[in-house]
This record gives C-alpha cells, sequence and structure tokens, in this order.
C-alpha cells in the first residue's frame, strides 16, 4: 500500500517538474502572490481594497459574460432583452443585479485604494510609474463604466449618452467629427449603442491587461507601506499564507455587504427614470450620471464655458499623473505629516461635496458650491501641495518598521 503511494506521488513529482521546466506557472505564482513574494509585515487592512477591486473585476467579467448571452443592442429590443433577464432567464435577475451593483463597489474599492495610496503617499518615487497604471486603471474603468450605463436603453442611458458625447463637440475643429464618430450617425441611435455594446464587452479585458502591468509594476519597487519607510529584508513576511489570509477575511467583510445590496436594497443605486424605456421625445427634469462620476459632473457644470468646463472635468482626473511632482514631500506618508493630513481631510471632504452637488440641479446653493468645490479641489493639488512640500515639517521616522512596532507594544 504504502509503495504504491509512494509511485504515485513521484509519478506526480516528475510531472510537476516536467510542466515546470517548460512553463513554470506554479513558480511564478510563487514568485508574485505566493510564499517567495516577501511584503511589510506592517500592512494593515487598508491594503486589502487592492484585491478586492481584482475580485470584483472577476465578478463584473464572468457575470458580463453571462448578460451579453441574452442581450440584444438594437435600439427596439434592448430595453426589453434586460427586462427578459431579469423575469424569463434562470437566476437573470441575480445575474443582472450583481453586475449592475458590482460596478458601484467596483469604483467603491478603487476609490478606497486610491485613497489609501495618496494618504500614505504610495505615488512618490521610487512608484510613479505603479501610480500612472492605477490611473490608466481608473480611466478604462470610467469609460467602460458609462457604455455600461447606456446599454440597458432606459431614459437616463440615452439622454446621459446625449449630454456625455456631445460635450466632445467643445473640442476646437474636430469635435463634430468625434461626436459623429461616437454616434455612428447624427444622432444616438442604434449605431451608437451597437458600438458601446463592443466597446463595453472589450474594455474590461484592456483593464486585465493593465492590471497585470500594474502588478508588474508593484513587484520592482515592492509594496509600500503605513509607515511609508523602506522596509528592511527582516521587516518583511511571505505574502503567501499571512496576507492571503487577511485578504480574504476584508475580501469576506466587503462580499457580506455587496450580496446585502443585491438581494435587500439592489435598485437602491440606480436611477428611477432608468427603468423607463428609453424615448428621444421626453427629456427627463434631470439628467444626472451613476454615483461614481458625480464629483467630475458636478466640476464640468461648475464652470460657465463648455469648453472650459470640459477641460476642467478631465484635467480633474489627468491631473493625477503629476501628483508625484506635484508633492515633493520626502517623507511618504500622511502619519508623519499632520498638516498634510488636515489638509487631505478636507479635501476628500470636498470631493464629496462635489459629489453630492453633481446629484442636484445646477442652480442655487448646489452651484456656488460647486465653483467652490472645483476651485479648492485644484487648489488643494496645484497650490497647497507644492507648499506642504517646502514648508511642512515632519514627525520624526522611525529607523525601522520592528523599531515602531516594538515601541508600539511598550
Amino acid at each position: 500500500m504504502s509503495t504504491n503511494t509512494s509511485t504515485e506521488k513521484s509519478a506526480i513529482r516528475k510531472a510537476y517538474e516536467w510542466h515546470e521546466a517548460r512553463l513554470p506557472l506554479v513558480n511564478w505564482l510563487d514568485h508574485n502572490l505566493g510564499t517567495k513574494y516577501p511584503v511589510p509585515r506592517n500592512l494593515n487592512y487598508w491594503w486589502n481594497f487592492g484585491a478586492i477591486a481584482m475580485f470584483m473585476l472577476g465578478v463584473m467579467i464572468a457575470s458580463g459574460v453571462f448578460l451579453a448571452m441574452n442581450y440584444t443592442p438594437h435600439v427596439s429590443l434592448a430595453f426589453d432583452s434586460v427586462e427578459r433577464i431579469m423575469r424569463d432567464v434562470n437566476y437573470g435577475w441575480l445575474i443582472r443585479y450583481m453586475h449592475a451593483n458590482g460596478a458601484s463597489f467596483f469604483f467603491i474599492a478603487i476609490y478606497i485604494h486610491i485613497l489609501r495610496g495618496m494618504y500614505y503617499g504610495s505615488y512618490k518615487p521610487p512608484r510613479e510609474v505603479l501610480w500612472w497604471m492605477g490611473i490608466l486603471i481608473y480611466l478604462v474603468m470610467m469609460a467602460t463604466g458609462f457604455l455600461g450605463y447606456v446599454l440597458p436603453w432606459g431614459q437616463m442611458s440615452f439622454w446621459g449618452a446625449t449630454v456625455i458625447t456631445n460635450l466632445f463637440s467643445a473640442i476646437p475643429w474636430v469635435g463634430e467629427s468625434i461626436v459623429t464618430l461616437l454616434w455612428g450617425g447624427f444622432s444616438v441611435d442604434n449605431p451608437t449603442l451597437n458600438r458601446f455594446f463592443a466597446l463595453h464587452f472589450l474594455l474590461p479585458f484592456v483593464i486585465v491587461a493593465l492590471v497585470f502591468l500594474h502588478i508588474w509594476a508593484l513587484h520592482v519597487p515592492g509594496a509600500n507601506n503605513p509607515l511609508g519607510i523602506d522596509a528592511a529584508p527582516s521587516d518583511k513576511i511571505p505574502f503567501f499564507p499571512y496576507f492571503v489570509v487577511k485578504d480574504v477575511f476584508g475580501l469576506g467583510v466587503f462580499i457580506l455587504i455587496y450580496f446585502a445590496v443585491v438581494f435587500y436594497a439592489p435598485n437602491m443605486l440606480g436611477h428611477p427614470d432608468n427603468y423607463i424605456k428609453a424615448n428621444p421625445l421626453v427629456t427627463p427634469a434631470h439628467i444626472v450620471p451613476e454615483w461614481y462620476y458625480l464629483p467630475f459632473y458636478a466640476i464640468l457644470r461648475a464652470i460657465p464655458d463648455k469648453l472650459l468646463g470640459v477641460i476642467a472635468m478631465f484635467g480633474s482626473i489627468l491631473i493625477m499623473f503629476v501628483l508625484p511632482w506635484l508633492d515633493k514631500h520626502p517623507v511618504r506618508s500622511a502619519n508623519f505629516r499632520p498638516v498634510f493630513r488636515v489638509f487631505f481631510a478636507i479635501w476628500v471632504v470636498n470631493a464629496v461635496m462635489l459629489g453630492w452637488c453633481g446629484s442636484q440641479p445646477a442652480e442655487g446653493i448646489a452651484l456656488i458650491l460647486s465653483r467652490i468645490g472645483a476651485f479648492w479641489y485644484f487648489a488643494h493639488l496645484i497650490i497647497v501641495l507644492p507648499l506642504l512640500s517646502w514648508l511642512e515639517t515632519p514627525k520624526p521616522l522611525p529607523v525601522s518598521i520592528s523599531q515602531s512596532v516594538l515601541k508600539a507594544a511598550e
């Protein structure tokens, strides 16, 4: 009995070694996600959201493939095909709600991931390219989310597509041509829906490629940590099993909240008008995008001039590419920068306020707050951060992660 068992183990071992000699997949995973990938021992739960975002990307791709099997990208049939998915396809309601709410939870994970990087200085040298890859992922996510919002072909889908694509007409000389190219004609119609469906199906796989580059760029300098100091080899532990278990726990909590929304409040984050079939002859009283675009929508509407508004809206995202050069303070972590910490909190509150303003009609107090918020959004990045880089005196940094841990334990 034991001889047969050892023979089987030997055969499996030989097959494994034969395969690894030709395609070292297990070894690659071990070096990048396993026992041979060292990470700082003091990573906290804010570092979970990278893994959570990857999980949500998988959920979105899997649910999207199943939805695409039953969706019809035609202006006369799109809305009804979504209703058929909800009513007649086995568990279609569940897949559709997972996909629709999954977009919101994907953005929640990404926003927390970005804010964590900003708070702990993960965009500073030598991680600038890592930061760029993250912003590229975010940009493609925004495009994918917008394209997907159009596909149900409800009132908000149609009019949101009309408003957002018309923004490109503000570009001098080529704007009208870009709009016509996006529409596939001279209005939002069937060619537009077909183009958006094709691109919405394609772009998630572009995100997967960018995520691969993002992880590659992460593994070159190694992970940052809450102290923002370089971790010595003695201050690192294997990613597996220690942080895999931590990620699984954080992911479990996140999934509980996600499915609580999917099962008990699936339409909470959607707009009521999008449950009405698109009608080009009836304009909704107030056209708004999904909640995760609202701060940028508020910046767009805060500026009376259309072209300047478009530049400000896109600039509010593209400016993140130069963040490593706007904040040149040698200390990474906000834990040792008390003044930066206060201004960062104000900036986050300001972004939330802009989100509220974007959900309101562009008039009265909401418009005034939008203009104040848009000014402060850029002032923080262009004026405050460079000034703090020169003027702020940080708290003393620990010599090593171990010193900080031992001091906290005393």
